[in-house]
């Protein structure tokens, strides 16, 4: 918001031919403003006020013509729930339905504690409801909410805070404290503060497009804010190893027909080191299986469940193009021929859904995370050890991914390789994996040392003893 104190008013101007004949003209800096009038009683009242502010020594914004106090109070007017629900119109039509239950999440956390007083506030939980369910998902927008949902937003409406005072940075800790805790009080997890303080930080970004501040720094960066920790390596207590990886796939097989269907879908994991959603959405086309050889998964993206509230076709599921990728991009993963001949059998045993997937429930749906869930717990409680079962030890089916990849760091496997078949950059491959390429880097110091051991054990002389030049 560029503000300036060259301001310069001009006579009003009168023309005849048109609907407002009566034109104000004023320079701010080295831009033109008008404003035209019908009665010249209303260009001479408004070229009054701004030469008032002129007398006053304010300063003017150049984009918008107007003086400081004039915008101070159109910012006033334009309250933290009214910019959010503009915030929410703008994203709706690009966002991928999971981002929008995101955003929905986040702007139901923070914008309850963005109020002006508490006198009246609904209970927490329907006031909850109100927001994350209706004044946030665009899809309700016309409809009739029930009395008590319509009762809240009312109340947010008429009570929530000016989107200006968050140039206040006691008013944006406001909204930091709460996306830190839970609706219960308890600390959030450090991944989720973390996506809703992003979510924040683009709605306040938003507002400083729309000159809502004076000043065109994101206010969130005036505030010092230590982010929760979060632990993002893999531990290696919850990876199992080949064998282990092998009974438990077996585990899954014997628990009659859901279970071998299964089994090859929680092989894509380990293997391919696919996502729960890419190996759900595979399709035979993706599939290059020859009868002897490696074959190769060309992965294209995944589906996942949001519910039907939030898609565009009222679909409970989203198709997504590769996580982090351009939506037409792929990902091959080549795959060892006795996972070839896994799905080369399953493909012969199950067939494939009507649209080509390789894995379906037994009504030719999606595989829902609950239904696999359970194969998956009931497969770790038959063949692992009580002490193991109650371990992190393979806990979640996505434990098959980071054991997979493991396997192929500890293998010796080029890490910039590993990460192009995960479908991870480089960097977050470091990150994820630190503690397991600790121990890669272990036996690599181990090997180096025998190494240089044998080179350094010095050679018999010729006379036959050890450093005798004779």
């Amino acid at each position: 918001m560029p503000l300036t104190y060259d301001v310069r008013l001009y006579a009003i101007e009168t023309r005849p031919d048109r609907p407002k004949p009566y034109r104000v003209r004023w320079l701010v800096g080295s831009r033109k403003h008008s404003k035209s009038f019908q009665v010249k009683a209303q260009a001479d009242g408004r070229r009054s006020e701004l030469m008032s502010a002129v007398r006053r020594g304010e300063q003017f914004d150049e984009d918008t013509g107007l003086p400081v106090s004039e915008l101070r109070a159109q910012q006033a007017s334009v309250t933290w729930y009214d910019h959010t629900r503009t915030y929410i119109d703008r994203k709706w039509a690009t966002a991928p339905a999971k981002s929008r239950k995101s955003y929905a999440d986040a702007l139901a956390t923070i914008t309850p504690a963005l109020v002006k007083t508490p006198a009246g506030r609904p209970d927490p939980t329907v006031l909850r409801r109100a927001l994350y369910g209706w004044a946030y998902n665009r899809n309700r927008w016309d409809e009739e909410p029930p009395r008590e949902v319509a009762a809240a937003l009312r109340w947010i409406a008429k009570n929530s805070l000016p989107v200006a005072a968050l140039e206040d940075p006691a008013t944006v800790r406001l909204a930091l404290d709460a996306l830190s805790l839970k609706m219960d009080g308890t600390q959030a997890a450090a991944r989720t503060a973390r996506r809703k303080r992003a979510c924040l930080s683009d709605v306040l970004g938003l507002a400083v497009e729309a000159q809502h501040f004076t000043s065109p720094i994101n206010p969130l960066t005036t505030v010092k804010w230590t982010a929760p920790k979060t632990v993002e390596e893999v531990d290696p207590d919850s990876v199992a190893n080949p064998r282990q990886v092998r009974a438990l796939l077996k585990g899954v097989r014997e628990q009659g027909p859901r279970g071998a269907q299964m089994e090859a879908f929680f092989g894509c994991l380990y293997y391919a080191a696919m996502r729960p959603a890419e190996a759900a959405a595979l399709t035979r086309s993706q599939c290059h299986l020859p009868e002897n050889g490696w074959g190769v998964l060309t992965l294209r993206g995944g589906v996942v469940r949001v519910g039907r509230g939030w898609t565009d076709d009222g679909r409970a599921h989203e198709s997504r193009h590769l996580k982090a990728r351009a939506p037409k991009d792929s990902r091959p993963v080549p795959i060892p021929p006795h996972f070839v001949a896994v799905l080369r059998q399953h493909l012969e045993l199950h067939g494939t859904a009507p649209d080509g997937r390789l894995f379906r429930t037994s009504r030719g749906g999606l595989l829902q995370e609950s239904g696999y869930g359970d194969v998956w717990a009931k497969a770790r409680a038959a063949v692992l050890t009580e002490a193991e079962t109650a371990s992190l030890l393979a806990r979640r089916p996505y434990d098959l991914r980071h054991a997979g990849v493991s396997f192929w760091l500890s293998s010796g496997v080029d890490p910039m390789e590993c990460a192009r078949r995960a479908g991870h950059t480089i960097a977050v491959l470091f990150r994820v994996y630190a503690k397991v390429l600790a121990h890669t880097q272990e036996r690599a110091n181990r090997r180096i040392d025998e190494a240089l051991r044998e080179w350094h054990t010095p050679e018999p002389s010729p006379g036959g003893r050890l450093g005798d030049t004779g």
